[in-house]
């Protein structure tokens, strides 16, 4: 969902690594290495978690966009740099069938629907259409109800959507589209949007929604989250559900496998990260998750749905093959 970048986070001490003799396993006192796909506000809730709870200068965070980590879990596997992962659900999924890289996890995970137990989520997120209402009632324009709808000619040069091929958060609305349209009237569709949407195929997920608050368009499609928040902050943005739903998709924590260079730190993080930050979490991305949870109605979608087929890695490559297809 953004550019790759370091995150370095704690004290700025000179590291002392230590390393077993006469084997390869590392030193409880060597930082644990992060990656992460999350957006901005998840990285501070789970560093704030960490650092509350004694880890404060024990840890890395370095964060690439959904489609590079996803792609590094792939073809690195349990040569992969990073100790912990917190990553789109479904990309773990596909990188454990395939690599066999995550440890199960020594904590009590009571999620409200099954999970695979390499795996704790820490995210739910929705998509929605988002708004710009003073470039609207400016434009002249009405409102759109649905996705459909960002594809009729009046809304042409007031569109900005994300790609597929670089952020999952397109995955939401392509979802919605061929659970309403089927494939063929989803690529109909979608080919409506794009022309619309012009030179605002974005690559970042956040970046329909930068554009509606600078005013440079009127609609986006985005994470629901940050434009219900947008909205509370009294900024002229609204959102919108479609009717054609408000599809998800989490983002868990994984604990590398990495045998007897296995960091033991990492799984004491990962159940620091669900246990005393899904509070902070939750504040930004409200869907409930885990026993004893709820959630605020005034955040609940108006059209929450879930998909009639698995998410996996193979069904986002031949989205992300519709979306192509779709393209002017």
């Amino acid at each position: 969902m953004k550019l790759r970048k370091l995150v370095s986070l704690g004290l700025a001490c000179s590291l002392s690594l230590s390393v077993l003799a006469g084997c390869g396993a590392k030193a409880a006192d060597e930082q644990v290495i992060i990656y992460s796909n999350a957006d901005d506000e998840a990285i501070t809730a789970m560093s704030n978690a960490l650092d509350a709870n004694g880890y404060e200068g024990r840890y890395i965070f370095e964060t690439f966009g959904t489609s590079e980590l996803g792609g590094k879990l792939l073809a690195e596997g349990t040569n992969l740099e990073a100790d912990l992962v917190t990553m789109s659900t479904f990309y773990l999924q596909s990188a454990q069938e395939q690599n066999g890289m995550f440890l199960p996890l020594e904590f009590d995970v009571n999620t409200l629907e099954a999970v695979p137990d390499y795996t704790a989520p820490i995210t739910s997120q929705e998509g929605a259409i988002i708004v710009n209402t003073e470039v609207l009632a400016e434009a002249g324009l009405d409102k759109p109800a649905s996705l459909q709808d960002l594809a009729d000619p009046k809304y042409a040069g007031q569109v900005a959507v994300t790609d597929i091929q670089s952020s999952s958060t397109a995955w939401l609305l392509i979802q919605a589209l061929v659970s309403a349209y089927d494939e063929d009237g989803a690529q109909e569709v979608l080919h409506g949007i794009y022309e619309n949407a012009g030179d605002h195929i974005e690559s970042s997920g956040s970046a329909p929604l930068k554009l509606c608050r600078a005013g440079e368009v009127a609609i986006g499609f985005g994470l629901r989250h940050q434009a219900v928040a947008d909205k509370a902050d009294g900024l002229p943005i609204d959102f919108v559900d479609p009717t054609e739903g408000n599809f998800s998709l989490t983002e868990s924590v994984a604990v590398l496998d990495k045998g007897d260079a296995t960091n033991p730190e990492a799984m004491k993080m990962a159940q620091c990260i669900i246990e005393n930050g899904r509070a902070a979490l939750q504040q930004t991305y409200p869907n409930p998750l885990y026993e004893g949870e709820g959630a605020d109605s005034a955040n609940k979608s108006a059209y929450p749905k879930t998909f009639d087929q698995p998410l996996t890695f193979e069904l986002f490559s031949a989205h992300q093959a519709l979306s192509e297809a779709a393209k002017p």
